[in-house]
């Protein structure tokens, strides 16, 4: 139920980093196939985010350090077009055009993603599974 609320959080959350940034478009013909599109994606940064992301961290917990955390800015804005990489290979009408287009992003899924999380009932909780 955990994994479910996160991604419909992470859902939410990309529907307004789709809005805020210009980089980073969904474009589904119709509002249902929006809809879709959102929960697949949010489904996919899901993913990269439980199993890619911390083998990232613990690869480059130097760079970490070496940058006082602002590398995880980078590997953060790497693993959102990562997950656009993956989109892109089911044929999901989502993209980001380039680099800086996905660090904006980023930064926007990681702070509304966040307030999501505070503001809705164990949303910032973590499972025990």
């Amino acid at each position: 139920m955990q994994f479910l609320l996160r991604v419909l959080i992470y859902a939410v959350a990309l529907w307004v980093t789709s809005l805020v940034v210009s980089g980073i478009h969904i474009t589904a013909v119709t509002k249902l196939r929006d809809l879709g599109t959102l929960l697949l994606v949010a489904l996919i940064f899901s993913l990269v985010n439980g199993f890619i992301k911390p083998i990232v961290q613990m690869l480059g917990c130097a760079l970490y350090i070496l940058t006082l955390g602002l590398f995880a800015l980078v590997a953060n804005a790497l693993l959102f077009l990562l997950t656009e990489w993956f989109a892109e290979l089911l044929h999901l009408p989502f993209r980001i055009d380039g680099f800086w287009a996905a660090f904006w992003g980023a930064i926007v899924m990681s702070i509304v993603s966040w307030v999501l999380s505070l503001v809705l009932p164990g949303g910032g909780k973590k499972s025990d599974a």
